[in-house]
């Protein structure tokens, strides 16, 4: 016994029983003895101090308070009804204030008992109050030990409205951690534990939730770190061994002439060393016989796609179709249009199939596509459709890959006999922390060079008292022949409240550059497709001289004449949001600028972005910053992917471990790849129990 446990159901544990476990995993995600145990607490108290009602100041984050309740009331009705405690010590007195559980929370206070109260204290009309703290009497108290450290664990509202607290989940882990004391399993071998120092997994287990002091604090959470850290990277390197040892790829033997004759006849400008290197590697990918699973970054305006195409290029010299998959019709149109112009003359065949191709061209374009007649076919979710079958598939690009769900993409490689080479693109720089994480089981490219002649974006920031210089400025460009982008962030939660200010801005802009001296547009996602291709197409005609947009256009539009791009109420965007807006301009070879209006009142982290955003155009460097302001979880795509799954560690702070642990296994995975060997047994046994835990997400790159 010993895993078996811990899948035990939470309803179990003494103290929980049906009611609470029901809200234990509906509230906090707690449904089993092993997620109980791996709900670590967010901070710790040093419970042995108490303060007095005199010293509390807005510094005092936590505090403990020995006094006696000296009156109880009820006040206020309906929503607005509260109970209030006063707290009496030498010093002064301080009000305790409940606002929901008040029923059972009246019965637990008696006038003249001495209390002991623990809380965070609340500034309200000039007076300190603790709203909802816990509280025991002073019998109580004393009648068990006090942890030195006291631990501190999430929990919501409804979650406290039938008792379960911050002390109710310490008295849990406390009573969990005694039932199964002896039964944790182990699960790295003692050669690692020894190598490293650690904890054992028990001992780290119990001080990471009652640690005794800071140092055995320290080590457990340098134990439970290394652990997450280690196998994240086990599971991905794990499976990208297995894969290269059993998944045959097709050999592309052959740089022929399709990519030949496109190289030295139809690429209408030089290769940058970057794009040149990334070509390289792919060919040494696809020569192997193994099945390519590379990522390719690069930032916005790099020469992706250029690269992609003479990867199908190569597709093609061997006999092979090849599909670019894009996450919406405007990303899908663009690419269709970027390489069906590229391809024109050279004879070989593209098309397009979206959700808005008619009956007929797909009744066609299938034809085509099974005879093999079908070269290259771009499209959106519509290739993975059943309907759509290829002669011979050999490659497979995906762009923006972080928008398409596993099954999807696995629909995709079934499409053909054996599984094609695999090449994801994004645009999304990612710092090679998060990469080493995320896409841990890829081999990735950058493209860190933009092809030259293109300018750095300039890029100002305004608060709204700026706005007639801006205006001025965009006269100027206007003038000089330049258009101009003004974006509006259009976010689900308030979209009614945005489509407002997208209107009104809209009438804002139409007042400042009036008809018919000037042609001004509006494009967002309510439009019908057509409405919105048909003034894109305006736009792109240089018919229109200023679009008025959502977030509609960052992605999939490429006019070289727009050179300026006014981003408002830039505050609610995210530094990538940001980045890839920015990136919309800058196509062509004048001078672009981007300019960022915002209200006055910004927090620490908008200031941040802004001033990031000025300083830089370096998409890496953004991606850092944007890291650090919000954490792994909170980055686009990562969090539906499942993979980060860490509760302490932090691949930011924590780098250092977790190169050092992603060395570890590849050394580990190089001597035994499915770790049969004897000593290796506790990894294997870990990783079949985490997989029933997760998501298997690592299945499909």
């Amino acid at each position: 016994m010993t895993v078996e446990i811990l899948d035990t159901p939470i309803e179990y544990l003494k103290g929980v029983g049906p009611k609470r476990g029901e809200v234990l995993r509906k509230e906090l995600g707690i449904s089993t003895y092993y997620e109980l145990l791996t709900y670590y607490p967010f901070r710790y108290v040093d419970r042995s101090r108490f303060f007095s009602i005199n010293e509390i100041n807005s510094d005092a984050a936590w505090v403990q308070l020995k006094g006696t309740v000296t009156a109880t009331q009820l006040a206020g009705k309906g929503v607005a009804m509260r109970y209030i405690v006063t707290l009496e010590d030498a010093t002064g007195s301080i009000d305790l204030v409940y606002f929901q559980g008040i029923k059972w929370i009246k019965d637990k206070f008696r006038i003249g008992t001495e209390y002991i109260v623990f809380g965070k204290p609340s500034l309200f009309n000039g007076r300190y109050n603790i709203p909802h703290p816990e509280a025991e009497t002073a019998a109580e108290f004393s009648s068990q030990p006090a942890d030195p450290l006291h631990p501190l664990y999430n929990t919501t509202e409804k979650a406290k409205l039938i008792g379960i607290t911050s002390r109710v989940l310490s008295k849990l882990a406390k009573t969990l951690l005694q039932q199964v004391q002896g039964m944790i399993p182990e699960t790295l071998n003692q050669v690692i534990i020894a190598e490293l120092r650690l904890l054992p997994r028990d001992e780290a287990l119990a001080n990471i939730h009652f640690p005794s002091d800071h140092e055995i604090l320290a080590r457990a959470e340098a134990r439970i770190k290394f652990e997450e850290l280690f196998f994240i990277q086990l599971r991905l390197l794990r499976f990208k061994m297995n894969r290269s040892r059993t998944v045959k790829g097709h050999r592309f033997a052959i740089v022929g002439e399709n990519f030949n004759t496109f190289y030295s006849k139809y690429l209408p400008f030089a290769l940058t060393n970057a794009q040149k290197k990334v070509l390289r590697e792919i060919r040494a990918d696809m020569g192997s016989g193994k099945q390519m699973n590379r990522l390719l970054q690069g930032d916005v305006g790099s020469g992706k796609t250029v690269v992609a195409l003479m990867t199908m290029l190569i597709a093609l010299d061997n006999g092979f179709q090849a599909c670019l998959m894009a996450p919406t019709e405007i990303l899908a149109n663009q690419h269709f249009k970027t390489i069906n112009g590229l391809l024109e003359g050279t004879g070989i065949t593209c098309d397009l199939l979206t959700g808005s191709t008619k009956q007929k061209q797909r009744k066609n374009l299938f034809t085509l596509l099974q005879s093999g007649e079908l070269h290259i076919l771009i499209g959106t979710h519509a290739l993975i459709e059943d309907t759509v079958q290829f002669s011979n598939l050999g490659l497979v690009v995906i762009d923006e890959q972080h928008r398409f769900g596993v099954a999807q993409r696995a629909k995709l490689w079934s499409k053909s006999e054996n599984p094609p080479h695999v090449l994801v693109m994004t645009a999304t720089p990612i710092p090679r922390t998060l990469a080493m994480t995320l896409y841990g089981d890829l081999d990735f490219s950058v493209i860190d060079e933009l092809p030259p002649g293109r300018k750095p974006i300039k890029t100002y920031h305004f608060f709204e008292s700026g706005r007639e210089k801006v205006y001025n400025f965009m006269l100027q460009q206007i003038k000089s022949g330049r258009q101009i982008y003004v974006v509006y962030p259009l976010i689900q939660e308030s979209e009614t409240i945005d489509m407002k200010n997208l209107e009104e801005g809209y009438q804002h802009i139409m007042e400042a550059f009036p008809p018919p001296a000037f042609n001004v547009s509006m494009v967002h996602g309510r439009l019908k497709p057509a409405e919105k291709d048909a003034e894109m197409q305006r736009f792109s005609k240089g018919l229109t001289n200023i679009l008025v947009a959502t977030t509609v256009i960052e992605v999939g539009v490429d006019i070289p004449n727009a050179s300026v791009m006014v981003i408002e109420s830039a505050e609610r965007f995210g530094l990538s949001q940001l980045h890839q807006l920015r990136g919309r301009v800058g196509r062509g070879a004048e001078q672009s600028h981007c300019i960022l209006m915002t209200g006055y009142n910004l927090g620490p982290e908008a200031r941040t972005r802004m001033e990031t955003m000025v300083r830089t155009s370096d998409g890496f460097e953004i991606a850092n910053v944007d890291l650090k302001l919000r954490g792994p979880g909170d980055l686009e795509g990562t969090r539906q992917s499942g993979v980060l799954d860490l509760k302490l560690a932090d691949i930011i702070r924590d780098e250092a471990m977790l190169r050092y642990a992603r060395n570890l296994v590849i050394k580990i995975l190089e001597d035994d790849p499915v770790l049969e060997q004897t000593k290796n047994r506790l990894l294997a046994e870990q990783l079949k129990f985490l997989s029933r835990k997760t998501s298997d997400w690592s299945l499909i790159s």
